[in-house]
Parts: C-alpha cells; sequence; structure tokens
C-alpha cells in the first residue's frame, strides 16, 4: 500500500481537525487511500505553526498535544486522496498542490522509517502491530 510522510502537527490535524489538504509543491495522480506517516522530524517551529489566529477566527478550537506527545516516526493513520488541485477554497489550502484528502482513520502506531514522496509498505507489517 502507498503511504506518504507527514511532518507533525499536521498530521494530527488531518486526523483529528479535519485538515482536507495536504499542501505541496509537486503534483500528483495517486488516488485512493494511502497510509499517513508521521515524520521522525518536527522543528519548534512546526510545532508553533500548528496554531494559527486563522482557525480561531473561523470558530475552530485547535488543541495540540504537548509537542513530545505527537506521534513522529511510524504509520499512524490513512485518508482518500480524491484530487489534486491548484486552487482550493479550503482554509487548509497555501500551496502550489494541494491533495484532496477525505476519510481520515487512525491506525495503531506502526514505526518505520519514512521516504520522501509516496513509498510502498507491506501490509502484512500493519496486521503485526495491530
Amino acid at each position: 500500500m502507498k503511504a506518504l510522510s507527514i511532518r507533525q502537527p499536521w498530521v494530527f490535524h488531518i486526523l483529528n481537525s479535519g485538515k482536507d489538504i495536504e499542501n505541496r509543491c509537486w503534483p500528483t495522480k495517486v488516488r485512493g487511500r494511502v497510509l499517513i506517516h508521521a515524520a521522525k522530524g518536527m522543528t519548534r517551529d512546526d510545532y508553533d505553526n500548528g496554531y494559527d489566529p486563522l482557525w480561531a477566527s473561523q470558530g475552530r478550537v485547535i488543541e495540540l498535544p504537548p509537542h513530545n506527545l505527537l506521534a513522529r516516526g511510524g504509520i499512524v493513520g490513512s485518508v482518500e486522496i480524491v484530487d489534486c488541485v491548484t486552487t482550493s477554497d479550503s482554509p487548509w489550502f497555501n500551496g502550489q498542490f494541494g491533495f484532496v484528502l477525505r476519510d481520515p482513520q487512525p491506525l495503531p502506531f506502526v514505526p518505520m522509517k519514512g521516504r520522501l514522496g509516496f513509498f510502498e509498505v507491506d501490509e502484512s507489517l500493519l496486521k503485526s502491530h495491530g
């Protein structure tokens, strides 16, 4: 199954806060369910940027877990990619390309190294951790 590595806290927002766009500087033709890999790296700026007054102004209260409690370095869920767009009304869109996301599903954490772009994950690895 294909997987995509995403930095925290954006993974948290996909799984918990309705983040419906994954911003990238490259397009994709991938459609369907993909695994979400939480990248191992996360800077303090990444974490601090996880809260933006824009969300509060829209009535969204986004409470991030403490920095050290966000899962990193493994598979944490899955989501459907239904489109790749260059414009969007979603408040989460700010990239050159946006992968439109639907139906996020958390999964038990499976430690694993990530990779750039999409990468293949043997589904038997997920079953042995579930």
